[in-house]
């Protein structure tokens, strides 16, 4: 995205960036969990605490701790993530313009201090700049999220998608609120249809990865 093709406003987009040589950087569930916690931390134009004081605000609170629930002041609208070992995927909506790239830039960068702290480490964690690529069909936005949904079990991690747990799939088919209320932009509304659209497809998703893979080979 270039300044005369801008961030704006109503757009939604597929981001995704993975760690360098394939890094497990996600491997242990406390570096998941905080890096799902500075999306939210950061997702905000009003901060009035820091990151630690927030950290510390929600360490007790698991249960209101989720990312798909609106929330005031938010710069984007988290509509569907999977945070897979060495990458991540994130499908969002933009509700300020020209606010992406720092967002994202804002929340990799404040990974990457805390991976490098934590592991005493210097150096970069990322492969490069984050990729975007705009969604511009309703169809096109129900299969990406069935892709991002469907990523634990193409690299055969878990068997069924909800056995993972760090991704947004178990709050769509189990909280009928999500889909209904919450994500209009998703065209299917009902948990059981869209939990059938992504689950008919895992076998399909994994040949093609293994036909890619022997393509590539």
């Amino acid at each position: 995205m270039n300044k005369k093709n801008p961030y704006i406003k109503g757009q939604i987009f597929h981001i995704c960036n993975k760690s360098i040589a394939n890094f497990g950087i996600y491997k242990d569930p406390k570096n998941i969990s905080r890096f799902l916690k500075a999306i939210d931390y950061l997702n905000n134009t009003k901060k009035n605490l820091s990151l630690t004081k927030y950290l510390r605000s929600i360490k007790n609170k698991k249960n209101q701790f989720n990312l798909l629930i609106p929330k005031p002041n938010q710069i984007v609208k988290i509509i569907a993530y999977c945070l897979m070992p060495d990458h991540y995927h994130l499908l969002i909506k933009l509700l300020k313009d020209n606010s992406l790239s720092k967002y994202i830039s804002d929340l990799e960068n404040s990974f990457s201090r805390y991976f490098n702290i934590k592991f005493k480490r210097k150096g970069p964690i990322w492969q490069s700049r984050f990729r975007s690529v705009e969604i511009t069909t309703d169809e096109q936005l129900l299969h990406v999220s069935r892709y991002i949904h469907l990523n634990p079990t193409t690299a055969e991690l878990v068997k069924k998608p909800e056995d993972w747990r760090f991704s947004s799939y178990r709050e769509y088919i189990n909280n009928k609120k999500i889909l209904k209320e919450i994500m209009t932009e998703i065209t299917i509304n009902n948990p059981s249809r869209y939990e059938k659209f992504c689950e008919d497809q895992i076998d399909y998703q994994r040949k093609l990865k293994k036909i890619k893979k022997l393509i590539l080979d």
